[in-house]
């Protein structure tokens, strides 16, 4: 399957939105004790706008059709966070959410990366662990998600 990523623009944010809210959604079919929801903003268009002129957005998409997403903070000195990575569900298991972490290490000279994901989540974790993501630690995002930040250090070799 051929993909692409690119930095979305903000005709991009309704599309994005869709296909997140649908991944995020998915969650309660994987993990039927999770209620329908996703993170702060996750189904508002004027929080991805909000994140595609403030932040590093991209649209993974396959033709002209939107199916994921990934946004990246830059916390400076090497250090980037990946804030979200959705795929519509419909996309699974098709190599593409590799493909995106592929993109993410190769296009950010990282000495250092960190994410979050819900403790709920295993699916996730196997997939963020299978990149050489290590658990740190737990932490609340609010009274009903529990998340596990997790830490990837990059050894960049000397020329």
């Amino acid at each position: 399957m051929t993909i692409s990523i690119t930095r979305a623009t903000p005709a991009d944010a309704d599309s994005m939105v869709k296909v997140q809210v649908a991944a995020f959604h998915y969650d309660s079919v994987m993990y039927p004790d999770v209620a329908l929801g996703g993170p702060p903003g996750y189904d508002d268009v004027a929080t991805m706008l909000e994140k595609i002129g403030q932040d590093e957005t991209y649209k993974i998409a396959e033709g002209d059709r939107c199916i994921g997403g990934i946004v990246v903070y830059d916390r400076g000195d090497g250090h980037y966070h990946l804030d979200l990575i959705f795929l519509d569900p419909a996309y699974h298991n098709r190599g593409i959410g590799t493909q995106a972490m592929h993109f993410i290490e190769q296009t950010y000279p990282a000495r250092v990366w960190s994410l979050d994901t819900p403790t709920y989540a295993l699916r996730n974790q196997h997939f963020y662990e299978k990149f050489g993501y290590v658990k740190l630690y737990e932490h609340d995002e609010n009274p009903d998600i529990r998340l596990i930040a997790y830490e990837k250090r990059i050894e960049r070799g000397s020329v």
